[in-house]
């Protein structure tokens, strides 16, 4: 689905009297109430970085961008705003946006240390060759959960940390990572 398809789904699962599970249990729907309004204030305020701006408003090849997501997933809230706008930038890119939970399960094929983590952000060429993948989350924010799992920090002291990091990162890093993603792909 296209980005403006992925926020009618937001707001349709929002906004509908009886939502479909796993929106049907009030946390998930928190969740995902939390995460259109960390969307939405990332789409305004989100600042990109001009290097990244420069090299993605300088590639000449097709690339097809795919991020696999979930409404819930709080990491996506904070990186899939970035992705957007950066890929407004260049005519050549096109996105779509698959669901981790749905056919055709793509995520089988992106597994991070055999999870189905959530974003996971590809990179292909035109010809839907990959070129790169990302994710989950940036490699600090990544570095912290994991420390957090491994001191067996509680789920909701693990989401205020989070939120605190990506809240002070302000979406650089992710930016960074993909900047040095396209200096390494072939021209």
């Amino acid at each position: 689905m296209d980005f403006e398809t992925y926020q009618q789904l937001f707001f349709d699962t929002l906004n509908s009297p009886a939502p479909a599970a796993p929106y049907d249990n009030p946390d998930y729907l928190n969740y995902t109430r939390l995460n259109w309004s960390r969307q939405q204030r990332w789409l305004k305020v989100g600042v990109l970085n001009t290097t990244l701006t420069d090299a993605i408003e300088n590639i000449v090849n097709e690339q097809q961008w795919t991020v696999i997501t979930e409404l819930w997933c709080g990491d996506a809230s904070h990186t899939i705003p970035f992705i957007h706008r950066l890929s407004e930038l260049n005519p050549l890119i096109k996105v779509d946006y698959q669901l981790r939970d749905s056919p055709p399960f793509l995520i089988e094929q992106y597994l991070t240390n055999g999870t189905r983590s959530i974003p996971k952000f590809i990179i292909a060429d035109g010809n839907h060759n990959d070129l790169a993948t990302w994710g989950p989350r940036p490699a600090e924010c990544q570095k912290l959960y994991l420390q957090m799992v491994k001191d067996h920090v509680d789920m909701a002291e693990k989401k205020i940390a989070l939120q605190k990091w990506y809240n002070e990162d302000k979406g650089e890093s992710f930016q960074r990572e993909l900047l040095a993603i396209l200096k390494n792909l072939p021209a």
